[in-house]
């Protein structure tokens, strides 16, 4: 007990998941911790300058007029006893210096994915699978993805069959939460 008589995070066995929500540019990521976060997200979102033209492609999402250049951060308290952290990384290769910072403690990650630009999620599953991080693919909801067989998006993902995937719509909370119980089944199952 403190001394204004509440227990401290350890006495009361508080366990802290730091989760990683990772994909390519414009996939959904500050979308999905937003849609989770209990407190309000801290989002490093930047206007996209003219400096990104000819970096970013933003021909499959013109509305994209911002960027994460750092991270996102949420917090999910599932109940006394556990709370996950949420960390969007940044989608474009000149931020991903970021990603050994925000990967380091994480139990797991959420690969978001975006099948109109599947090629745009080899670099965080590479990235994943060379720490044997576990994660989960999550396909998210854009328009004309809707009933694509899992198992040839398993195939061009060239992941294996104790990945889950799932579909996802990251603006949904009860969706990306299914996503994130998934995940920690997943990681509990790999830690035993």
């Amino acid at each position: 007990m403190s001394a204004g008589g509440t227990a401290t995070r350890e006495a009361r066995g508080l366990l802290p998941l730091k989760i990683l929500i990772a994909g390519g540019f414009g996939v959904g990521k500050t979308t999905l911790v937003a849609a989770l976060s209990e407190v309000p997200p801290l989002s490093t979102e930047q206007q996209m300058t003219s400096l990104s033209d000819g970096v970013d492609d933003t021909s499959i999402v013109p509305e994209k007029t911002t960027t994460t250049v750092a991270m996102d951060f949420g917090r999910v308290t599932v109940d006394d006893s556990l709370v996950l952290y949420l960390f969007g990384t940044p989608g474009q290769s000149r931020f991903w210096f970021m990603w050994d910072e925000l990967a380091r403690g994480a139990v797991g990650a959420v690969v978001l994915v975006d099948l109109r630009r599947i090629d745009d999620s080899f670099a965080a599953i590479d990235y994943f699978e060379n720490r044997g991080l576990p994660f989960v693919v999550a396909l998210n909801s854009f328009p004309g993805t809707d009933g694509v067989d899992v198992d040839v998006v398993r195939d061009a993902l060239a992941v294996p069959a104790r990945c889950p995937i799932r579909d996802v719509d990251a603006r949904d909370d009860a969706s990306c939460t299914d996503v994130l119980i998934t995940l920690v089944e997943h990681a509990l199952a790999r830690s035993v």
